[in-house]
């Protein structure tokens, strides 16, 4: 591994996550992993803490004006966090709301598509620990901790192997804990800080998921 890069792959994150939230094992902790990336990480934690996974959906929003660049994130009541101020001119919201149908038609059918086998775990009185493979601009796990905040959970926990400093900032009054193993200044993309960062399909999601709950995972999934 090259200097930047901490991690052999997701899975050794993980395990080096699970070491650092010991004091939830045993008390039944609820992982709730952001597809997809963070769905074979949530398995590692969920075994070792002895606790359940389930996921947690939001998506990033693209710019009206520039498809690469993310100016957000919903989650799946529809609740958007908009990162910038300067996106909510009229021009914009009302291209964004666009944006914003669209995207939350695509994490109900993802929620379809990944567990049509079972029923979204409620968090409410548990403590609950959200896990991604990395924090970069924040704004997905913001609309995925805003989701399971309002379901009440005991103890909410953001669980992240590499954040960026100025993300972590946005984040930390939305927990009651954050257990970040790296962070830097230094953030370009969550990649280079793994040897190994393939991608993580839909179908390895559902079947990760199918074996969680006793079920069976669909034998095809439609592509993105």
């Amino acid at each position: 591994m090259d200097e930047s890069e901490i991690f052999i792959d997701r899975m050794d994150a993980a395990e080096q996550l699970a070491a650092s939230l010991q004091e939830y094992q045993g008390r039944n902790p609820l992982i709730l992993a952001i597809p997809r990336g963070a769905v074979p990480m949530g398995k590692v934690l969920a075994e070792r803490l002895h606790g359940e996974l389930d996921i947690v959906l939001a998506h990033k929003l693209a710019s009206p004006f520039n498809p690469e660049f993310a100016i957000g994130a919903i989650d799946e009541t529809g609740w958007v966090y908009l990162s910038s101020p300067d996106e909510e001119d009229e021009d914009s919201i009302a291209i964004t709301e666009e944006i914003r149908k669209r995207q939350l038609a695509e994490l109900q059918q993802r929620r379809i598509l990944y567990a049509p086998f079972m029923h979204p775990i409620d968090p409410q009185g548990r403590v609950v620990i959200v896990v991604d493979d990395g924090l970069a601009t924040g704004a997905t796990m913001i609309a995925a901790l805003h989701s399971v905040r309002a379901k009440k959970p005991a103890e909410l926990v953001c669980a992240i192997p590499i954040g960026a400093s100025d993300s972590l900032e946005k984040i930390e009054p939305l927990v009651d804990k954050v257990v970040c193993l790296h962070e830097t200044w230094q953030f370009g993309a969550i990649s280079q800080f793994y040897a190994l960062f393939s991608q993580v399909d839909d179908e390895e999601v559902s079947q990760i998921l199918a074996a969680g709950s006793g079920a069976t995972a669909p034998n095809s999934l439609p592509n993105d």
